[in-house]
């Protein structure tokens, strides 16, 4: 059975964007006579706020969306996060560092996907793991995975290319895990067969299909949808204050209304939709 997931974070009221997200995985399970599913993504201690979650419920609702089960918090799989790096340290891919974000980018030979980086600095030193973040050694875990593929359904057979990422950051100082670390785990663990996400987001594949194979995870199929984009061609973005659906929902405007207008491309004044927007290593 497919299954899919909506997998928000509370660090801010959901946007058009997340409606447009929220929407594609919902109609892809239905139309395949599977699963919708909903997670908080809520392990970021220093910005995830408690009293959004009502709030994202509230707003999935209002759209017309149901899920399938019990709302799951990624709060309450800490301990899976932890037996899984502590199963990448015994096979010696993880190791500590205390670089800070200045650090790396004034040492950084480049960039990659998620950014600076990582020049390595710490590999191979001895850090005091105490308070400090623990990064994969990437060139000894691809080494150790071997070559691998993954399926977009969009996009087709990718070739994994984590390398591209250099040493990333599975736990981090200020949260329990990384999104890399705790999505693939929480996808494996919700039996999720098909991962719909933004494009932005398609890079990210890569280091998730390595963790799968150094986990011996499940393997599920990709849909990397397109974008809602603004008329300067950014993307919606909380921290940007693009317009709530709290506030729409709160101002009376339809919410099933607004997902068909979605689903069909009718998207308000000044929002397009960017498709193939493919970021690869």
């Amino acid at each position: 059975m497919i299954r899919t997931r909506f997998a928000p974070s509370p660090n801010g009221l959901l946007h058009l964007g997340h409606a447009y997200a929220a929407v594609v995985a919902h109609d892809l399970a239905r139309a395949r006579g599977g699963e919708f599913l909903l997670r908080i993504e809520d392990i970021d201690g220093t910005r995830s706020r408690a009293e959004l979650i009502p709030e994202i419920v509230a707003d999935l609702a209002w759209l017309g969306l149901r899920w399938d089960g019990a709302v799951v918090h990624q709060s309450s799989r800490l301990p899976s996060y932890q037996a899984a790096a502590q199963r990448l340290k015994a096979q010696g891919l993880l190791y500590p560092c205390r670089c800070t974000r200045a650090d790396v980018l004034a040492a950084s030979p480049g960039s990659g996907p998620d950014g600076p980086i990582y020049p390595g600095t710490c590999r191979g030193r001895a850090v005091d793991p105490a308070g400090a973040a623990w990064r994969l050694d990437m060139a000894k875990a691809a080494a150790l995975a071997g070559p691998l593929e993954w399926t977009d359904e969009l996009a087709g057979v990718q070739r994994a290319r984590p390398e591209a990422f250099g040493d990333v950051v599975l736990l981090r100082k200020e949260a329990p895990a990384s999104y890399h670390l705790a999505a693939t785990l929480d996808d494996a663990a919700d039996g999720v067969t098909l991962v719909t996400r933004g494009a932005d987001l398609f890079a990210s594949t890569h280091v998730h299909r390595l963790l799968q194979a150094l986990l011996g995870l499940s393997v599920p199929v990709w849909h990397h949808h397109g974008l809602l984009v603004e008329s300067d061609g950014r993307k919606l973005a909380k921290r940007r204050g693009s317009p709530s659906l709290a506030d729409l929902r709160r101002s009376g405007a339809d919410g099933p209304a607004l997902a068909e207008a979605l689903r069909t491309a009718l998207f308000p004044a000044g929002l397009s939709l960017v498709s193939g927007v493919i970021i690869s290593p």
